[in-house]
């Protein structure tokens, strides 16, 4: 019991500056691990890309051996770590502070109709499977914004797939950063969205356009590919033919042509282990233009 009204008062300011103080701790906890895994992913697809080892960026940088897998693998680092990694891959460190409360205008999308036409037919195709399927859905995870290609889950099974569709490469080491930060956050939104608590698989996909353009940048860099989407190509077979996996989290790479029944073999998709054998189906960007008769759209 208190005895006066003071006691009773100063009890309750205490009790909500101690809530006050757990919320800070747990948004300032969320977002440092959404920094460092951002910073991770970028580092990892860097060393990737330039062909590196772990231990020879250790030894660039100074670092032990675990200190740089740690961050590469999404720990919280110092300020100092993520500098001399930056350095020892020839890259200049910046970080900046955002407003939450500030939203910038959304810069106008380039259209671009060979990668509307592919979220158009995998779309299509899930929706007639039966699930729940959405088009350049756009999330917020705190101050990472983006937009998935293509989303497709079902309520019952708890199980998300998401689609990320290129028609070339221009900038892996951008391609593979909004890729694995989408792996690590488009979930826990598309969860709060249908309502589900949390998914019991979730299948990310990385799906190239099935053109020698697309091709030739995979097989030039092949171990970076590898790195970011490792998994086989079951899971995306199984949503492919209405059957998503039970279980587990998922990276998968493929080709896709948008077309339909245009081929010999009607299959318009292919898995990674295929895209160092198989044939283009398009010469290049301008060409699926052209040959899917998508000039006039």
């Amino acid at each position: 019991m208190f005895d006066s009204a003071e006691q009773l008062r100063g009890f309750v300011d205490r009790a909500g500056q101690d809530r006050g103080g757990r919320l800070r701790n747990d948004r300032v906890g969320r977002d440092l691990a959404r920094t460092a895994g951002l910073l991770g992913a970028s580092i990892r697809a860097e060393r990737h890309r330039r062909r590196l080892s772990l231990r020879t960026v250790a030894l660039a940088s100074g670092l032990g051996l675990g200190t740089v897998q740690a961050a590469e693998s999404g720990s919280v680092c110092s300020v100092a770590t993520y500098v001399r990694l930056a350095d020892a891959l020839g890259l200049r460190a910046e970080f900046d502070l955002v407003d939450p409360r500030r939203r910038e205008p959304a810069p106008k999308r380039t259209v671009d109709p060979v990668h509307a036409a592919m979220g158009e037919a995998e779309a299509s195709h899930l929706r007639a499977l039966g699930f729940q399927v959405g088009l350049d859905e756009p999330f917020q995870h705190y101050q990472f914004a983006g937009r998935a290609d293509v989303v497709a889950w079902s309520t019952d099974r708890r199980s998300l797939l998401h689609v990320e569709n290129k028609t070339r490469f221009p900038d892996l080491q951008d391609s593979f950063g909004r890729f694995n930060a989408k792996r690590r956050y488009l979930g826990l939104e598309m969860a709060a969205v249908a309502g589900v608590g949390r998914w019991r698989s979730e299948t990310h996909v990385l799906a190239a356009l099935w053109s020698g353009e697309a091709l030739h940048s995979i097989r030039l860099h092949r171990a970076s590919f590898e790195s970011v989407c490792p998994d086989g190509i079951e899971a995306f077979e199984g949503w492919w033919y209405g059957e998503p996996p039970a279980i587990g989290n998922r990276a998968v790479l493929i080709a896709f042509d948008p077309a339909r029944g245009g081929h010999r073999d009607r299959r318009c998709w292919r898995s990674s282990g295929d895209l160092v054998s198989i044939r283009p189906r398009y010469r290049d960007y301008s060409d699926a233009v052209e040959r899917l008769d998508l000039g006039r759209r």
